[in-house]
């Protein structure tokens, strides 16, 4: 016979790890969303949710008008100093654990207002997990942002993360620059 282990007081640890494993894979791919929809982006998220782009495809299909249904908070469009306490009280009626994604510039840092109404991120509010820059982002990127959330809720990381801009070229100022002259002459 060859050597038997028996599992010990000494290495309970070992299966509420291989628990925690199991609920974080479960739980991403069984979000409840809950849209905070202010804005323009409003738009471009209904087109990711739609048939085209189908969010059901990664689990995040079903919307919840309720906090205390949902897990998932999108924060889509400007926040005013106005809205940053509903917004607040939201995501504090949500079920643990909850994410948050900030969806464009504006729900990420402000936009592009820089004036004493509007809110310079949902991080000063809630705590958020994935920001997605664009004014709109695309549907594509709103996807790439929902897998990286998705990725971090498998791992059990809860660090804040931005889904990296992959609309322009790498490069340095010069080379960008040049792309931009010749792509200005080229007819359209």
């Amino acid at each position: 016979m060859g050597d038997v282990k028996v599992v010990g007081g000494g290495e309970s640890g070992f299966f509420t790890t291989k628990l925690d494993s199991l609920l974080n894979w479960a739980r991403k791919f069984s979000l409840f969303q809950y849209p905070f929809v202010t804005a323009c982006c409003g738009m471009e998220f209904m087109a990711t949710a739609g048939p085209k782009y189908d969010l059901a495809r990664f689990g995040a299909e079903a919307p919840r008008f309720s906090p205390r249904q949902s897990d998932l908070l999108w924060v889509v469009g400007t926040i005013s100093q106005r809205q940053a306490p509903v917004l607040k009280r939201i995501y504090e009626q949500m079920t643990e654990p909850k994410w948050v994604i900030a969806f464009g510039t504006c729900a990420s840092c402000g936009g592009f207002y820089d004036n004493y109404a509007t809110l310079p991120g949902t991080d000063k509010v809630v705590p958020t997990d994935v920001y997605i820059p664009g004014c709109p982002p695309r549907p594509e990127a709103v996807l790439d942002g929902l897998m990286l959330l998705m990725d971090k809720i498998g791992r059990g990381d809860r660090t804040p993360v931005a889904l990296k801009n992959t609309a322009l070229p790498e490069g340095t100022p010069e080379k960008l620059e040049k792309l931009y002259q010749i792509r200005m002459k080229q007819p359209v």
